[in-house]
């Protein structure tokens, strides 16, 4: 009964001011708009009133109760500046210039690791160009190194050399203090994706919080790496394991420390992006591309997955920090910040992991529809008006059952898409792996952030066509390529529409899943015919005298339903 009526007090909560036509990410989840059905032509279930959807605000501002903070520092990462195009570069120098624009008066700036995509010197080069010329002259540097700086071709020791020498820092560890802040800065110690801190540098990182602790109990720790500590944030499956539990221990003594790594490239939308059990942690995204948790339908580097970029703004004052979210690519900030007070204590921390338990739900005037326009052979487009949460809905299930038998064909979760601005809303899914001419009853739930999965549920019936179901066929422009520069026409016919197929390429003996593919890309079609053009690849298993196959997989394992071999001659 009481999580009843917490649920119902939620409801009323969140309909207040829905017809507000600007909203962010975070209240355009909460209070979802409904859809227009008027318009649309398609068959809906529930009712048809129509509001505006604004995009999210530009305008927004997040004051600090309009007291000047004794300390404020932008923190990015995983620029990953390429050699061969200025993609990230411009959006590098978007992100420097608006931080800029909303934080003025700079006490440091702080970059997590993976400056560059391999660490060559040009990429240095274009990092630390455009970072100089926009550099506010009081703002300390810090820079931590990253796995893909490594990727040179260079030792370990060499690529510190390197990393030194273009980015003026002294170490790949060190501890700053700025107006009497400490900022412990620690590097991976090698190109390893899961990372590597050793015992030694672990043991310095407690020496030096003792020294912190120790110059004042009451302030806050600002402790930096790139790779996530496992078990604690959004995203920390991509976290470190060796010495990970040593790593933790060394930190849980301090409940003041914050820590940030980077890294994972989940965005800073998700509510777990922070954590706090011992002490805090916070991820902080990316200025190059989006990366997201497996097993949804839109695979984890959905479609447009370049647009994201973004940035944390910290700033500490008196007896608390506000850590502001920042959408570099929508010049504007998004969710509240995250407000941790000091003298830091664990039995006050608001950002745990039991802190939700409320579950999403659907609102009585949300709709479900089949998208006509896209029913096919094989699937089926649903349209749902979006859930609403406290904090976050995060994904759907859904399920589809032969509405004959009853029998369950096909169950998957697909993202909210909660990273995109604006949020779709209604938001459009693709049921596949369904018979021709068939019936089927299609249900959705929805769960949060914290899988809590919504009491209610939304419903619709649709029709496949009736025709024959065709195989996927991969063919190629020529079976012999000349030399590892060489480039080859690959045409997929009949791939499904979802987005979370893809193709990769292996050595023609290699078994997919014992081993990670030369090179991938998501099939992304929308009519079933994909066509592209393959340029090689820089892998050194990628070489000349040797035989390779295009493998298309279903969804994001490893499920294979066709190949095509060539050989890469001399």
């Amino acid at each position: 009964m009481k999580d009843k009526q917490s649920q119902n007090e939620t409801e009323n909560l969140l309909s207040t001011d829905i017809f507000k036509n600007e909203m962010d990410r975070r209240t355009f989840l909460q209070r979802s708009s409904k859809v227009a059905g008027a318009a649309l032509g398609l068959t809906l279930i529930g009712s048809l009133n129509s509001i505006p959807v604004g995009a999210v605000s530009s305008s927004s501002v997040i004051h600090s109760n309009g007291r000047k903070p004794d300390l404020v520092f932008p923190v990015i990462s995983d620029v990953h500046i390429h050699h061969s195009n200025d993609n990230t570069l411009n959006k590098f120098i978007t992100t420097l210039e608006q931080l800029n624009k909303v934080v003025p008066s700079q006490d440091a700036f702080v970059v997590v690791g993976d400056l560059t995509d391999y660490g060559y010197e040009s990429e240095y080069d274009k990092f630390m160009s455009a970072y100089n010329k926009r550099k506010q002259s009081k703002a300390v540097s810090m820079f931590a190194i990253g796995n893909h700086d490594y990727w040179n071709g260079l030792s370990v020791n060499d690529s510190y050399k390197r990393f030194y020498e273009k980015t003026g820092m002294d170490s790949h560890y060190y501890h700053k203090v700025i107006k009497g802040y400490h900022f412990i800065v620690l590097g991976t110690e090698d190109g390893r994706t899961e990372g590597t801190f050793s015992v030694k540098q672990i043991e310095w990182l407690g020496e030096q919080l003792k020294l912190a602790k120790a110059d004042d109990p009451n302030k806050p720790i600002f402790v930096f790496h790139h790779q996530p500590i496992k078990e604690t944030i959004y995203g920390s499956e991509w976290g470190f394991t060796e010495n990970r539990d040593l790593f933790y221990d060394t930190l849980k003594p301090y409940p003041q420390v914050i820590s940030f790594s980077g890294h994972t490239h989940y965005p800073l939308d998700d509510p777990r992006i922070i954590h706090q059990k011992d002490f805090t942690s916070i991820g902080t995204s990316t200025g190059a591309y989006l990366w997201l948790d497996s097993g949804r339908v839109q695979g984890e580097v959905p479609e447009g997955a370049d647009i994201l970029n973004q940035a944390l703004v910290v700033e500490v004052h008196n007896n608390k920090v506000l850590i502001k979210r920042r959408d570099i690519h929508n010049d504007d900030w998004t969710g509240e910040p995250f407000e941790i007070s000091y003298p830091a204590e664990k039995n006050k921390f608001k950002y745990t992991e039991d802190r939700d338990n409320k579950a999403p739900f659907f609102t009585k005037d949300a709709m479900i529809s089949i998208d006509h326009e896209k029913t096919a052979v094989t699937s089926l487009a649903i349209m749902l008006t979006q859930a609403k949460d406290n904090l976050l809905v995060h994904d759907y299930r859904v399920v589809a059952r032969n509405a004959d038998t009853g029998e369950v064909v096909n169950k998957f979760l697909a993202f909210s898409e909660f990273y995109k601005d604006p949020v779709p809303n209604p938001l459009t899914l693709s049921v596949g792996e369904l018979m021709p001419n068939t019936t089927y009853q299609i249900e959705v739930y929805a769960l949060d952030a914290y899988e809590n999965v919504s009491h209610n549920s939304l419903k619709v019936l649709g029709k496949t066509l009736d025709g024959e179901v065709k195989d996927v066929m991969i063919t190629l422009s020529k079976d012999i390529l000349k030399g590892v520069e060489d480039s080859v026409e690959v045409t997929v016919e009949n791939a499904r529409i979802p987005k979370s197929d893809w193709i990769g390429l292996y050595e023609v003996n290699e078994k997919p899943g014992d081993i990670a593919a030369i090179w991938w890309m998501y099939t992304q079609t929308t009519n079933g015919t994909l066509s592209f053009t393959f340029n090689g690849s820089s892998s050194s298993r990628y070489k000349e005298g040797s035989t390779y196959k295009f493998v298309y997989f279903y969804g994001s394992g490893y499920d294979a339903v066709a190949s095509k071999t060539f050989t890469v001659g001399s």
